[in-house]
Order: structure tokens, then C-alpha cells, then sequence
């Protein structure tokens, strides 16, 4: 079959996107000195987001430090140190006194000619390296700086670090950074005057810590020229061992002496401690599958992907309870869960040495979406508060919380527990079963991984965080992440609902508790002795370090040299150590893991990291590296070790060395290879015109299934009527929708009942129930269930309760009786009361031919087929052939035959009688959906039909009731989606227009919002779709967000308001606000639907429909949304301020009504300040002019005031009211252009509106008006510019004789020309307090009559590149086979760093292309390098050049067909 002219489209924008796809890819791999500038900048501005978070927190400044603070100041000064005090006792502020001194001597030594030196702040987390740093610069006035890796520090080259380096005396950073920087030699050890470890517990084996000690401390033979090290920690160990052995270590690692305050009870007075309570909860059952787990393990229990989940959920059952370890399997296998897990199974079957057929990988794939379905629908109940559903130790901590939040409180409360998933299980059900005063945080580390696990960003932690120490949260479940360094606020209570590992955990932890009467709770099952042991380890632990600390000589030697650290590292002896003769980079075992790995990521053509292949042989293991394809080292072979995690050691240390050989790793260990930096996604505020997402569309209004369930006492009538029921070509009956519920009042519907014959469907809602006496509800269900049975073939159960309306047939000339009769005596009870009581009309042979006429006949074998009866033919008999104009059936042989549609063996049992009349028929197409045009292809098809009336039934309900009937389902079907548009209206608390909700929510192709392009997929009869709502409510959402920034910050500047103002209209806070109120279920995305028409019964029951809907379709619904309210007040914009405020979601708009934008607004001092003679001159003069008298004439002077003189006689330049003004002249226009022209897509409204808003125009305005005179400048060229563009500008008028567009044949002029006019109109609704029919009256008196003939401005509406190429393909070249697309650069580099690309291809190949930072720019760019490369080619010469052979009806049928618009 000949592919339709939709499929070629279709399979032709499937064809453009691989190869655009093919070479954007390509396009990635160039990287500019630009792009690496652009990233730097964006990831710095990044990092102080999370920097002002914390500042909100700013630590106070310390002035008095105490005792015992001042007595380890003083040994730090003298040796390297490790201060041993209680979490918040102030160590950091140890750390500054000595920062304060080693600067202080630094100063000195500077002056005295020595190299400069500086001191480091090293932390184990991310997170502290921006409190720390917060911290230190409050107490120090030295330039300090806080780097973490997060900010691309990876990528810096040595140059940058110098910069760093040189300017500041102190940096805080994590200790990973350091240690980089040492191993490339970017800095060496003799350069650093201090070292800080906070945490110090963590130096050993191979933590940072320890590696730069190992590595770099001492391997530098001068020790005089070693930094001091100062370390500070809760407690010295933090593993289970011997104590003494243990600190001793950590004193050889660090090179340090343990120290603690000499007087025990100074610290006691510092720091409160907690009253501990050991809380004992009843035993705990044992693990066991919940029902949940048992059918999942019994249907995919073989899935070893799945194997820790069954065994996490088994122990939740015991450790939580029954309910958590459901929702376990819930937070498993949630879709972004189950995508993670199907990446995890595809890179195992990728990376198996003996590979597997891939249909055992199919296989595993489809296992795991029927798990993630199965989960996804089963029943979860609301958790009981009993056993089994929660344990008993879930039960005791929901005791103790409710006892503090019994009522509202201050108190501040921690929970500890060991495993994440612990802390959200915990957090969702405490917000179910805990206190209305529990306000619940969740605060977990930033690692994750596992099914179900949650990302956290730092940027959240911190947010949980400040959320914390403001109140707006008082209990957090939390792990280890909150037992160490965080600057958490004093707590009233900390629970260890999970016990502590190490004594350092028991200590810091509590140490959270450091409220006045707080309490610290260890919570112990009942007869578990390995609880009891470990709260007696924890206790007996302490004291043991105090012992230890308060028992050392104060003037004891240094116990930690050279000497004994040698001996801790002789198993890495025979460890290869790699130095570059020209830096001295230092590559180690250690380190060569991380420079691998760097290189590897910056080969920049998405290659795999490094793989490891392992091998045992006699007793040892050798390992291999393989490197990807890209990388000009392939392999390379490791030493053999004793130790895997060795050998892969080696082997990374051997591909390094090859690597820096060959010239591919520089002399500071870093790639020689550059990766090329990914696209920014218009910062982060666009989203992509062909994303699309998966979303569940309402299919049903939530009305049907909210009002069933009981028998009803009354209903409500809505009377479906047609206005020209003779279009229809047969008689009609009108028929009654009884609801439980009134119906609003809907708009009529447009039906297409014959080819070139419509009639508007219309629906009458009356006010007033009528009762339904008894009995009367069984029949009207009877005759709604006997239209399904004999017209749609769909037979249901009597369930009245279960019903969500029913029909009632509406008697004959109701009309003029409907406003003094009750609505049931509208109904035709009579005809109600026959189909009741009769199954069908029976025929005999004694019936007269004329009670044959006008029936409604059933075929009782064939659903598909029922006729309108005409009349008896009494020439043909039952065996007679059948006529030739019959329509088609699979028996024609004769007219028995033909009626009858028994199969072939039914058929030859059957006798009918053969002196029965033939009646002729008309036989009723399957058209269900009369929303859609009646096309040529329908109306050709045979419907004339003979039949005999024995085998078939004749239906009990009236003919006219029937053809009523079939144009129900289109009727329900628009009824439905006008109160699903109600419900969107609803969510968002707004009254819009049925027709207006709904045309709003409407999106009725693939790619609606493409207007020039053809239709893909188009779902034809929805009606209209969002588009032109999108068009007017952008502009209304530009005007109403700047007029309230405008408002809450009059002294801002102009930059600062556009800033704000894209944060708010950005097409990404329209998605997440949408997300957020779920509102992509209510968009319209498909149409007409044959199966939920006809089951709309009570399979209302049918549940939502997944649909594609692109990102972008969500956010622009947003806008139409706010267009429908504008458009349904005619003049009142208080329904749009009101959507707006719903839209934005944010507190720079929070208005509800036009007039509250005054109310925000407060007078700036400048515009209250006495006016001058000069100003109230200004104002006279303009006043003859425009008719208007200013209140304010300093704000006219502002609107005249040019930036170059920032501030004239205390009024600042016009640029603030020039901000306000454009949107508002904009709004005027766009309503204009709007109304004027009804049919009109956006594309060319946009294009057209452009004439009315340009520069061009509104400089020539602002001449004609004479504000060019009145302009307060600094400069000669604002002055010559302005003189040469006006007399222009009045010759260009005076030679136009008339014409309007005479502003168009000049040069293009000044600037602040077309800015003077915006900041006047932005003056005049300011001054005018806010009444928008001044801006309305100005553009009728001044603009309108320019534009009263648009016609005449398009030439220059298709000077617009895109439109121009379009036009030049189209009409000169007559080509209808190209396309403009763009999307992001690749993401290469794993920053946020976003551009755009675009391209024009004609057939098939790339002929230009360009970049931006927007996708609209870039397609501009891309445009204007096409029109340059096709400008002046002839037609043939064009068709030689590309292959073109485009027919003109290509080119007719294809309105810029595959076109992307920049608009």
C-alpha cells in the first residue's frame, strides 16, 4: 500500500533526527577556550548558591575563648598536636588562635624576604569545607579561600592553583584536593606553613589523611621546613581495639601527641551533657517474607539483581516491621529505581568474560518490569500501630516522640539510625502515625547506589540543615552523616534508635545533645546481652580515653618520628614510586587509581572507564588494565602482589608511566588529552522542545466515580439536544444525561453529521433535581443499559449504585414547556415504560408492512451491523439475488442469505420462511466519533442494504431514540473533557470557561507546538488546541510577574529584575509547578476514543491513560492556562493574576487580584521628593501633548533620564520603568494583534507583533511624540545619534504621503529612542496607580492606527531568518524536503555547562549550522548561515547542488513542513 502522505512525514522526521543525532555527536568533540572560561564561571556562581545557604547560618565571631582552649593554643604552639575534647567544645576555635599565630609569623617571615608559605584546612567532607570555611573567615581577617572537588578543581591546571594559591593565606578544601595538588606538584610540602585535620581519627591505612603524611610529609628530609600539624577529633580511636595501641599509631601517623585539657571539670562547665537513658524495647520476631515479598520471590525469587532487596526486606519485617518492608519494595521499584537496576543487569551481561545468548538478557529485562508492575499494583494499607505491622522497637521510639511533641514545641530532636533506607522508612511512616506537631527532615550522606536508595545532593543536606536551626523541621532521622563535624543546633533529644559501632560514634552523637536537661536515649532489645556489651563497651571506652588523655606528661617527647612511621609502611616498601625529574609530581601506587581515571574521563568521547582483569597464578594475582579504544595507551600488565586491590594498583601505575612516556600525561601527572565541555541548558531554566516524558492522563472526570456507590433519591437533568436536527438526515429524539450531581453549564459542540452538513450539539443543564419515585431508577437504568446492549453490542450488569449517570429519552416539543414544567415530566416515560417492559418488538407474518417502516434493526449475530428500516419492498422475495446497490456482505447470494451472518454450519440448521417480506434498509456506518469532519471516503461507502425481517431483532427502542443514541458517545466524550478542563481549573482554584479550560489543556498532535509544521499524529475532533491560549498568557505572565518585581524592589536595577523574572516565567519552574500539582494529568493528548466512549457507564472504571507529552507541552499549558483566565473576564484580569500566582509558585508573586499590585507597591523616596520648577515644566508640556496629567513628575523625568547619567538630580535613569513599560506596551499589542485576528497561528502573530514592539517603530513613535526633545543625557554621540535619526526619520514621513509603515524604509536608530516610550508607559502606570486603560488608551490614541492593516507588514515580519528560509526554500527554490533542529552539546564532561545547537539540513545533509546559549538563538544563527550559502542560486542550480526533486504539490501540501520556529 502507498504510504500516506502523514506516514512520509512521520518516517521523515524519524530519518532527520538519526542523522542530526549522527552529527551533533560529531559537532561535540570541539572544545573552546571560551567553553572551559564559560565553565569555571558557572560552576563558581554554583558553588556560591550553597555558600549563601550556609552564610544565612553565619556563625557568630568568638572573642572569649576559654580556659582549657587557650591551654592547648599553647602546646599546638609548640608541637604538633591532636586536641581530644567533646563534640562542641569548641576545637575549631583552637584551630584559630593557631591560624592567628602561624599567619602572624608568616607576615613576619614575608617581610624578612622568605618564600610564602600557607596554611591548610583539611576536612574529610564536603559539606564541612564550606562551614569550616564560614567559620574561619568570621574569626580571621586574612584571605581565605574553600575549594571541594565538586567544583571541577579536577580540571584546573597548574596556573589556576598558582592564582589560588598566591592570593590567599588559608584554604579549606578536602583533604583528597591536597593531596592532588602535592602528587601533581602544584604545591610542595615546604610551601605549607600549617596543617589542620579536622576529624583526625580517620589518618590511617589509605585515607587522605594518611596518604599525604605517607606520600609527602615525610619523604621531605628537611624537617625544619615541615609544616605544623594541629589535629582535632572527639576521640583519638574509632575502631573497636586497644586503646593504647591504637592512639599510639595515630600519634606515629600524624606525627603528633595526643593532649587534652589538664582540668576535666573546665570542659564539663563548657559543655552540658545529656542525661542517658537506656530505653529497652520487647524482642524483636524474626525475620520473615511479608506476603508482598513471598509472591515476589515466588514469581522472580531466581533474580540475583534482586537478591538484597529479599534480604533487606526480610530484615526490615523484624527490625521495623511488616508495613516498612512493603514500602521498601515500593521505594525499589519505583521507575527511576528500575531504570537503575536495568542499567546494573545490562553492564553485567556486557562485562561477562563468557558471553550469554541475549535473550537470556530480554528475558531478565522482562522479569524485572513485571516485578516493578506487580509492585507498582499491589495493594499497600495504611500502617496499623500493632505487631506485626510495626516491631516493637518502632512502637517504643513512636512513644518517645510523642511525648515530646505531644503539643507544639521548641525542642529539636535526632534520630540515629545505620542504613539509609532505615531513615526513609522511618521518615514515611512517621508521617503518617506521628504527632500533627512532628515536623519530620531526613538527613543522609550523598552516596547512593542501591534500588531505592535516594539521591542527595549537598546542596539538600544543607537545605535540611538551615530548615533545622529555623524550626521549620524539629526531628530528623539521620545516619552517620550527623554524627560527625556538621554544625548541628543543640537537641533536647537524641535516640539511637540503631546502636553505635565505635566509641566515636557513641561520643559524637551524643554530643548532638547539648541542650540544657537534654537527654541521650540508647535504645537495647530486651534480653539482647550484645546490646548490653555494647553500651558497656561505649561507657567503659570513655573512660579508658580520658584515663589515657588526662595521664600524659605534659612534657613527654613527641612519640610519633620518622623512624616508627617507617615501620608502619614497610608493606609498602616494594611499592613502585614514580617522580617526575622535570615538577616532581609524585606518582604512587595510591594515587595511580585517580590519574587513570582522570585520564580516561578526559578522552571526551563517552568512553568507559578502565577495565580490570584479574588473574591468579600461584598463589599471587597479576592484574591487566585495558583502556578504551580512544586511548593512545590500550594496556598495560601490573606486578604480580599477594593482594588483588594491589595488583590493580600496579597496573594502573604501569599504564600511567606508559601514559607520561608518551607524552599523553604532562609533567604535572595531568591529560594532555582535553574532553570537550557539555551544553548548558539555557541555565538551566529551558527544557527541551523533544523531551518527552510518560505520564498518566485522566481518562475519566473524577465527578463519576465521586458520585457512585449509592441509590440515588434524585437526580439532575442536562437535556442533549441538536440545533439543526434535520442535518442529520433521519428523525431525532432529543435524550436527558441524569446526573447525581447538576452539571454546569457546558458550550455546544460542533458535530459533522453528513459530508458538508454539521449542527451544533447543545446541552441544557437545568437547575432544579426532581425525585425519583420508587421503581422509576430500575427503569431508567434498564432503558441507559438497552442503548449499550442494541446499539454499541456492550452488555453490562444491573448495578444502579455503580452507575455514573443514565439516559432518559426527552418527549416532543419541550422546549416550549420547559421553564413551567418539573424536569421528570420532560421525560418520555411512556417510551421508558415499553423498553422496560419489552425485550424487542416482535414480528409475525401477520404483521402489516407499515408497522415495518422506521425501526431499528439489530443483526443478532453480528454486532457490526444494524439498519435503519425504509419500507417493504414487495417485489422481492426472501431466495430473490441480491440487488447490485446493496452494500457488502460476506453472503450475497440471495436475500435470506444476505440478512442471515450464522456461519456456514449454523446456517444450513436454520429454516426460515420464505413468504416473509424484504424490507429495504439502510445500513448504520461505525462512526462513533461525529467531533471529526464526515469525509468524501465515508459518504461513497454503499449503505443500501435488503433484508428480511425473521433472523433479525427488532429493537424496542424508537428510531429516533436510537439515532440519538449513536451520537451519545461524542456527547459524553466532550461533556467529559470539559469537566476534566473543570477539574484542572479546580486544582489550581480558578473559574475559567468550560470551552476556554479546556482548549487550554488541549494538545491534539506530536508536535503542536511546531505551528508551521504539518501535524504528526494529529487526534483529529479534539477541537482546538492550546496554542493561541499559550500565546496571549505568555505575554500576560510577563507583564504580571514584572509589574510585582517591579513592585516588592523599586530601587533594583533593570538586571536585576530580568534575573527574577526568568526565574519565573522560565519554562522550567512552569514544569516543576506543574509536577508538583500533578497537573500533566489533565492534559488533553488524545482524542476521540471508541472503547472509553462506549464503556463510559461505569467503566468510568477505565483507568488513567499513559501518554507522551513533551516537558515543554507541560510548561506551555501552563501559560495557556493563564490565557483562558485572561479570556474569560473580558477586561478583568483578576482570574489572571490569580492563575499566575498558581503557576509561578513563588513569593515574587503572591497577588490574587489586579488591585493588590498597588498594595505591594511602596513609593521610592525619589518619586515622593518636592518637585523642581524644571520637572513641573516636564510634566505641562507633556501633558498638552498626551492628554495626561502626571500626580508624579519626577517619575516622567525618570522615564527621560538616559543611563548615562545614572542619577540626575537624584532621579535615577529610565531603566527600571523602561523594565516595567515593555511588558506592558507588549501586553497591549499581543491583545490587539489577538483579537484582531482570530485565526491566526502564533507563529504569525508573533512574527507580526514583532513590527509593533520593535525598535524601529517605537524610536520613529517616540519622535513623532516629540520625547527625543525632552532626553537628559551625558555625551555628544547620544546627542548626534538621536539629531541624525529624528530628521530622518521626519523626511522618511513627509515623502510616505500617508503610507503607515514609512518608519520602515529608515536606518535602524537609537535605542533610547524606543526605551524612552517603554519607561514613559511604565511612568503613567505608576503614577496612574497601576490602572492599566492608560496603557490601553495610549496604544489606541498613539499605535493603532500604524497597525489597523497588518498586511502591509509582512515583508517585515519575514525578514525573520527562519521565516526568510523558509519562504526562499519554499517559493524560490520549491523545495519541501529540509528542517531546522537544534538541541544540547553532549554532555562530555560531567559539569553543568549548557549550549545549544542547531542546524538546517536540506534532504538529509547539514548546509549550516549554529550555536547559543537558547535553542530559539541558535536556530537564528543556523538560519542566517543558510540564507547566506543559498542567497543568490538559481532553481536549477539549487536542485544540481542538493538532489532536490520536489514536486510543486510537495511543496503546496508542505507549509513549512519540518520547519522548527525561533519564535
Amino acid at each position: 500500500m502507498e504510504p500516506t502522505r502523514q506516514q512520509k512525514a512521520v518516517e521523515r522526521k524519524e530519518t532527520y533526527k538519526q542523522r542530526f543525532e549522527y552529527w551533533r555527536l560529531q559537532h561535540a568533540k570541539i572544545r573552546t577556550d571560551e567553553e572551559i572560561r564559560l565553565r569555571e564561571r558557572v560552576v563558581a556562581d554554583e558553588s556560591l548558591s550553597v555558600r549563601e545557604l550556609i552564610r544565612k547560618d553565619q556563625p557568630c565571631k568568638v572573642t572569649s575563648p576559654r580556659e582549657y582552649q587557650l591551654e592547648l593554643f599553647e602546646r599546638a604552639k609548640q608541637q604538633n598536636t591532636i586536641a581530644v575534647l567533646d563534640t562542641g567544645s569548641g576545637k575549631t576555635l583552637i584551630a584559630v588562635l593557631l591560624l592567628r599565630h602561624i599567619l602572624d609569623q608568616e607576615l613576619e617571615d614575608r617581610l624578612a624576604g622568605q618564600k610564602h608559605r600557607i596554611a591548610f584546612f583539611l576536612v574529610d567532607s564536603v559539606t564541612l569545607v564550606f562551614q569550616q570555611y564560614e567559620f574561619l573567615k568570621v574569626n580571621l581577617d586574612q584571605r581565605i579561600e574553600c575549594f571541594c572537588g565538586e567544583m571541577g578543581t579536577d580540571h584546573w591546571a597548574k596556573e589556576t592553583w598558582q592564582k589560588h594559591l598566591g592570593q590567599n593565606m588559608i584554604i579549606v578544601c578536602t583533604a583528597e584536593i591536597l593531596h592532588q595538588c602535592l602528587m601533581r606538584s602544584f604545591i610542595r610540602m615546604n610551601q605549607i606553613n600549617l596543617l589542620i585535620f579536622d576529624e583526625a581519627h580517620h589518618a590511617k591505612k589509605n585515607h587522605p589523611y594518611a596518604r599525604i603524611i605517607k606520600d609527602f610529609y615525610i619523604t621531605d628530609d628537611d624537617q625544619t621546613k615541615r609544616p605544623r600539624i594541629f589535629g582535632m577529633t572527639a576521640s583519638p580511636v574509632d575502631v573497636r581495639s586497644d586503646f593504647g595501641q591504637s592512639a599510639k599509631e595515630l600519634e606515629v601517623m600524624l606525627h603528633c601527641q595526643i593532649a587534652t585539657t589538664t582540668d576535666p571539670a573546665l570542659l564539663r562547665t563548657a559543655v552540658s551533657r545529656p542525661e542517658e537513658i537506656v530505653a529497652v524495647y520487647e524482642r524483636l520476631q524474626f525475620p520473615y517474607s511479608t506476603r508482598l515479598c513471598q509472591e515476589m520471590e515466588a514469581r522472580y525469587g531466581q533474580m540475583q539483581i534482586l537478591s538484597k532487596i529479599f534480604k533487606s526486606a526480610k530484615n526490615v519485617t523484624s527490625e521495623l516491621g511488616e508495613w516498612c518492608a512493603d514500602q521498601l519494595w515500593l521505594f525499589a521499584m519505583a521507575e527511576k529505581e528500575a531504570l537503575k537496576v536495568e542499567k546494573k543487569i545490562e553492564k553485567a551481561f556486557e562485562n561477562e568474560p563468557n558471553s550469554r545468548p541475549v535473550e537470556m538478557l530480554d528475558a531478565e529485562l522482562h522479569d524485572l518490569r513485571e516485578a516493578q508492575a506487580f509492585v507498582k499494583e499491589w495493594a499497600f494499607e495504611e500502617p496499623l500501630i500493632d505487631i506485626p505491622g510495626l516491631s516493637s522497637k518502632v512502637l517504643a521510639l513512636r512513644q518517645y516522640l510523642n511525648l515530646i511533641y505531644e503539643r507544639p514545641t521548641d525542642a529539636r530532636c535526632i534520630v540515629f539510625v545505620k542504613q539509609r533506607y532505615t531513615a526513609q522508612l522511618l521518615g514515611g511512616l512517621f508521617a503518617r502515625i506521628g504527632s500533627p506537631h512532628l515536623k519530620l527532615g531526613i538527613l543522609i550522606g550523598t552516596c547512593h547506589g542501591d534500588p531505592g536508595d535516594v539521591k542527595v545532593s549537598f546542596k539538600q543536606q544543607m537545605m535540611t540543615l538551615h530548615r533545622f536551626k529555623k524550626g521549620d523541621l524539629n526531628c530528623l532521622f539521620a545516619t552517620s552523616v550527623a554524627e560527625e563535624g556538621l554544625d548541628i543546633p543543640d537537641c533536647n533529644l537524641v535516640i539511637r534508635f540503631d546502636l553505635y559501632s565505635t566509641l566515636i560514634q557513641y561520643i559524637q552523637s551524643r554530643g548532638r545533645a547539648r541542650h540544657k536537661a537534654s537527654k541521650y536515649i540508647h535504645m537495647t532489645e530486651k534480653g539482647n546481652s550484645m546490646h548490653v556489651q555494647a553500651v558497656r563497651d561505649v561507657r567503659q571506652g570513655e573512660t579508658v580515653m580520658r584515663q589515657f588523655c588526662e595521664s600524659l606528661p605534659a612534657d613527654r617527647l613527641l612519640q610519633g618520628n620518622d623512624a616508627d612511621l617507617d615501620a608502619a609502611l614497610i608493606k609498602e616498601r616494594n611499592f613502585r614510586i614514580f617522580v617526575d625529574p622535570v615538577s616532581g609530581a609524585k606518582l604512587t601506587y595510591a594515587s595511580s587509581l585517580m590519574v587513570l581515571g582522570h585520564f580516561v574521563s578526559c578522552l571526551g568521547d563517552g568512553s568507559s572507564p578502565p577495565n580490570f582483569i584479574v588473574t591468579a597464578e600461584h598463589g599471587q594475582y597479576t592484574c591487566e588494565v585495558v583502556l578504551p579504544e580512544s586511548s593512545p595507551v590500550h594496556a598495560a600488565k601490573g606486578r604480580p602482589s599477594a593482594r588483588k586491590a594491589i595488583a590493580k594498583r600496579s597496573a594502573a601505575f604501569e599504564a600511567c608511566v606508559l601514559l607520561r612516556q608518551g607524552g599523553h600525561l604532562d609533567e604535572n601527572l595531568v591529560s594532555t588529552h582535553h574532553k570537550h565541555l557539555p551544553a548548558m541548558r539555557n541555565a538551566h531554566l529551558a527544557l527541551s522542545m523533544n523531551k518527552s516524558s510518560s505520564y498518566d492522563m485522566k481518562v475519566k472526570p473524577s465527578i463519576w466515580q465521586d458520585s457512585r456507590g449509592s441509590i440515588p433519591q434524585s437526580l439532575y437533568m442536562t437535556i442533549i439536544e441538536l440545533e439543526f436536527p434535520e442535518n442529520l438526515g433521519r428523525p431525532s429524539q432529543p435524550i436527558a444525561l441524569l446526573t447525581r450531581t447538576r452539571m454546569p453549564s457546558f458550550p455546544c459542540v460542533l458535530l459533522h453529521l453528513q459530508v458538508n452538513r454539521t449542527s451544533h450539539m447543545i446541552f441544557t443543564s437545568l437547575q432544579d433535581q426532581f425525585y425519583i419515585p420508587g421503581g422509576h431508577l430500575s427503569k431508567l437504568n434498564a432503558f441507559t443499559l438497552r442503548i449499550y446492549k442494541d446499539v454499541f453490542n456492550k452488555t453490562f450488569e444491573v448495578n444502579e449504585a455503580a452507575m455514573s449517570y443514565w439516559f432518559a429519552p426527552i418527549i416532543d416539543g419541550f422546549k416550549s414547556i420547559v421553564a413551567s414544567r418539573k424536569p421528570e415530566q420532560l421525560i418520555d416515560w411512556a417510551t421508558i415504560n415499553y423498553v422496560h417492559a419489552t425485550d424487542a418488538w416482535k414480528w409475525d407474518i401477520e404483521c402489516p408492512h407499515n408497522e415495518l417502516e422506521n425501526r431499528y434493526l439489530v443483526d443478532r449475530w453480528d454486532g457490526s451491523r444494524r439498519f435503519w428500516s425504509i419500507k417493504v419492498v414487495p417485489d422481492l422475495k426472501p431466495q430473490d439475488p441480491v440487488p447490485d446497490d446493496a452494500a457488502p456482505h460476506r453472503h450475497m447470494s440471495t436475500i435470506i442469505d444476505y440478512t442471515v451472518s450464522l456461519f456456514s454450519k449454523s446456517r444450513q440448521k436454520a429454516i426460515w420462511r420464505q413468504d416473509q417480506p424484504v424490507i429495504y434498509a439502510h445500513r448504520i456506518l461505525h462512526r462513533l466519533n461525529w467531533l471529526d469532519e464526515y469525509t468524501e471516503e465515508e459518504d461513497k461507502v454503499k449503505k443500501n442494504a435488503y433484508v428480511c425481517p425473521e433472523p433479525l431483532t427488532f429493537s424496542a427502542l424508537p428510531a429516533g431514540v436510537a439515532a440519538m443514541a449513536y451520537l451519545v458517545p461524542s456527547a459524553v466524550s466532550r461533556i467529559e473533557s470539559y469537566l476534566i478542563a473543570l477539574e484542572t481549573c479546580d486544582l489550581l482554584r480558578l473559574q475559567i470557561r468550560p470551552d476556554l479550560a479546556l482548549e487550554a489543556i488541549t494538545k491534539d498532535s506530536d508536535n503542536t507546538q511546531e505551528h508551521r509544521q504539518e501535524q504528526l499524529h494529529l487526534q483529529r475532533g479534539m477541537g482546538k488546541n492550546y496554542e493561541r491560549l499559550e500565546f496571549i498568557g505568555d505575554c500576560f505572565l510577563k507583564m504580571a510577574t514584572s509589574i510585582s518585581i517591579f513592585c516588592l524592589s523599586p530601587d533594583n536595577d533593570e538586571y536585576e529584575y530580568h534575573v527574577r523574572r526568568m526565574l519565573l516565567i522560565c519554562n522550567k519552574n512552569l514544569f516543576n509547578t506543574a509536577i508538583n500539582k500533578k497537573l500533566y494529568e489533565y492534559i488533553r493528548s488524545v482524542g476521540f476514543s471508541r472503547e472509553a466512549s462506549k464503556l463510559a457507564i461505569y467503566r468510568a472504571l477505565l483507568t488513567d491513560q499513559p501518554g507522551e507529552t513533551g516537558d515543554k507541552t507541560v510548561a506551555d499549558v501552563c501559560e495557556a492556562l493563564i490565557g483562558a483566565a485572561l479570556l474569560s473576564y473580558n477586561g478583568d484580569m483578576d482570574m489572571a493574576v490569580k492563575a499566575v500566582t498558581a503557576l509561578v509558585s513563588s513569593p515574587d508573586h503572591d497577588v490574587t487580584q489586579w488591585e493588590d499590585y498597588y498594595k505591594l507597591y511602596t513609593k521610592p523616596l525619589y518619586q515622593l521628593a518636592p518637585t523642581t520648577a524644571v520637572q513641573s515644566n516636564l510634566a505641562s508640556q507633556i501633558e498638552q501633548k498626551m492628554d495626561y496629567r502626571f500626580k508624579y513628575p519626577r517619575l516622567l523625568m525618570s522615564a527621560f533620564v538616559h543611563p548615562s547619567l545614572p542619577s540626575f538630580g537624584g532621579i535615577p535613569c529610565y531603566q527600571r520603568l523602561e523594565f516595567l513599560g515593555d511588558s506592558l506596551l507588549d501586553m497591549a499589542c499581543v491583545n490587539f494583534i489577538f483579537h484582531r485576528h482570530p485565526d491566526r497561528d502564533p507563529q504569525w502573530l508573533t512574527e507580526h507583533k514583532m513590527a509593533m514592539v520593535s525598535n524601529k517603530f517605537l524610536a520613529a513613535l517616540s519622535v513623532k511624540l516629540g520625547f527625543h526633545k525632552h532626553l537628559r543625557f551625558a555625551g555628544q554621540v547620544v546627542e548626534f545619534q538621536n539629531r541624525d535619526y529624528a530628521m530622518e526619520i521626519k523626511e522618511a514621513e513627509q515623502e510616505s504621503k500617508g503610507a503607515r509603515d514609512y518608519w520602515t524604509t529608515t536606518k535602524n536608530p537609537p535605542k533610547c529612542l524606543s526605551d524612552m516610550v517603554e519607561a514613559y508607559l511604565g511612568a503613567i502606570f505608576v503614577d496612574s496607580e497601576f490602572d492599566y486603560s492608560e496603557i490601553e488608551r495610549f496604544f489606541n490614541n498613539h499605535i493603532r492606527w500604524f497597525f489597523e492593516d497588518m498586511s502591509i507588514y509582512d515583508t517585515f515580519a519575514n525578514n525573520h531568518p527562519v521565516t526568510h528560509l523558509h519562504n526562499l526554500l519554499t517559493l524560490s527554490l520549491g523545495c519541501s524536503n529540509y528542517r531546522i533542529m537544534a538541541s544540547p552539546i553532549p554532555n562530555a564532561a560531567g559539569t553543568d555547562v549548557d549550549h545549544q545547537v542547531a542546524v538546517v539540513m536540506i534532504h538529509g545533509e547539514v548546509v549550516a549550522s549554529g550555536t547559543a546559549a537558547s535553542s530559539k538563538n541558535a536556530k537564528v544563527k543556523a538560519s542566517e548561515k543558510a540564507l547566506e550559502n543559498l542567497r543568490g542560486l538559481a532553481p536549477f542550480e539549487f536542485r544540481t547542488t542538493f538532489g532536490c526533486q520536489c514536486t510543486e504539490g510537495d511543496v503546496q501540501g508542505a507549509t513549512m513542513e519540518d520547519m522548527g520556529t525561533a519564535i
